[in-house]
């Protein structure tokens, strides 16, 4: 029998489906979560505002309170948790990590600071609106609640950045 005619084991492809959907989202807001909270204290440092300090300074606290939720939504789905590296946080980090060196010393300092927490709340939105939105469909009444209350924390602190930049930080940086 020749290499052409020998029978080949062939490997079991499975097909994914909305629960490995949610399950990839899941380690993949896991690893960016963990990433913005490590990133939040350099933009805290190069804040000028008081009101944006303080506003970072309390979202760092409420993205400690989200890992920790994950992990129970982890947990709540019979699931270890797992980080799975995002290009797209790291991506948008990198970009935030150049501006801030680009705009040290500069009255725009602070809209940077927004512009680049705004990418990532804008990011964190999409993935937790879609995340609730499988769960939901999955049957996971309590992972969807949770989701929910995460997903509300990064609309209110996007919400407060918009509030900061329209009264006061866009107009210094003019």
């Amino acid at each position: 029998m020749d290499k052409a005619s020998k029978p080949t084991a062939k490997a079991e492809t499975r097909i994914m489906d909305l629960s490995d959907l949610l399950d990839h989202a899941l380690k993949d807001m896991y690893y960016a979560e963990k990433k913005i909270y490590k990133s939040l204290p350099k933009m805290i440092r190069a804040a000028q505002d008081p009101a944006l300090k303080e506003g970072l300074s309390a979202h760092r606290d409420e993205t400690s309170q989200q890992i920790e939720m994950l992990e129970e939504i982890f947990t709540a789905l019979g699931k270890r948790a797992k980080a799975e590296k995002c290009d797209a946080i790291d991506g948008i980090l990198d970009e935030s990590a150049s501006l801030l060196e680009d705009f040290k010393g500069s009255a725009a300092i602070d809209a940077t600071i927004i512009f680049s927490a705004q990418a990532v709340e804008h990011y964190e939105i999409t993935r937790y609106g879609s995340m609730q939105a499988y769960a939901k469909v999955l049957g996971h009444t309590e992972v969807a609640k949770m989701l929910g209350q995460i997903l509300d924390q990064e609309k209110t602190a996007d919400e407060t950045l918009t509030e900061l930049a329209q009264t006061s930080v866009n107009a210094a940086a003019a």
